[in-house]
């Protein structure tokens, strides 16, 4: 791979590698509507309501369970919801009633349910459960992506005929591939004085090989760090038998920081793109 021309690898960089399910995740937006589904449709009674307040009190009385749903219809994730004004401020509990009928009443005034539930703002709250739920899960693009460089390389490594827990393995720890298989890592531990994780580790019959993905879709103020500090790992790795590093990078961000990034490419054998990974890299490599 030494041959590898710099500017025509980082020129196939991708923009994105968003899969279909980055978007939503409906099978957890269902599933947490199911839930409590049977307490929203006791709700659903309320909707059109000509005395809501008083039919209010009247579910809450007999079913306290209904409670639950309240922070959903909101968009909040906590059982517990604190809310102030020239009236005092409360911390109320969801799961637990902590005050009375009364004050839930007046949460519910205060926040506008009533009004949009009497109001046939909504025609039933399991659909409109359906949509909040489906908002908040969009906020979960960001954790989701931050895994979508992970999940594809773990795809790759299985397709190359690793099995998880036997020759591959998942966020370990520098102290515990020196544990596993009796080897000195010190020249990249500051003799044993940091601990690092590596996304993978590959075990083959004659090597150890560390793994470290990421993907930059825009640019970072930590992409030049990134690359010195992968170049120096790189260069630790090397003087020790038995270990290499590897690591798997892609993202148009890289173009922000492309003069980091060429000066680990000029020293680092193993430095591969999703690219070289399509291309069957891994079978090459892991030997």
């Amino acid at each position: 791979m030494n041959n590898r021309d710099f500017d025509e690898w980082i020129d196939k960089f991708r923009a994105s590698i968003s899969g279909y399910d980055y978007y939503i995740d409906f099978n957890k937006v269902v599933d947490n509507v199911e839930m409590i589904k049977v307490e929203l449709n006791i709700l659903n009674t309320l909707i059109g309501s000509n005395n809501i307040e008083n039919d209010f009190e009247t579910i809450i009385a007999r079913y306290p369970e209904t409670l639950k749903c309240i922070p959903l219809l909101l968009a909040v994730r906590k059982n517990e919801i604190y809310a102030q004004d020239e009236d005092g401020s409360f911390l109320y509990n969801f799961k637990k009633m902590n005050y009375s009928i009364e004050q839930y009443k007046v949460f519910m005034r205060k926040t506008g349910l009533f009004d949009m539930i009497a109001n046939h703002l909504v025609n039933n709250l399991v659909d409109y459960a359906l949509g909040v739920e489906t908002g908040l899960d969009s906020n979960g693009r960001k954790n989701r992506g931050g895994h979508q460089m992970e999940n594809l390389i773990e795809k790759y490594i299985k397709s190359a005929g690793f099995e998880k827990g036997k020759n591959y393995y998942k966020e370990m720890y520098l102290s515990a591939i020196e544990e596993k298989w009796d080897i000195d890592l010190g020249a990249i531990s500051n003799k044993s004085k940091t601990e690092k994780r590596f996304d993978f580790v590959v075990k083959t019959e004659n090597m150890i090989y560390a793994i470290e993905t990421n993907f930059y879709g825009g640019n970072g103020s930590k992409l030049g760090e990134t690359a010195r500090s992968y170049k120096l790992l790189s260069l630790e790795s090397d003087t020790i038998d038995g270990f290499t590093f590897v690591w798997f990078t892609d993202g148009i961000g890289w173009k922000s920081a492309k003069g980091n990034l060429r000066e680990t490419f000029d020293v680092m054998e193993h430095l591969y793109s999703i690219d070289d990974i399509e291309k069957g890299i891994m079978t090459t490599i892991f030997k």
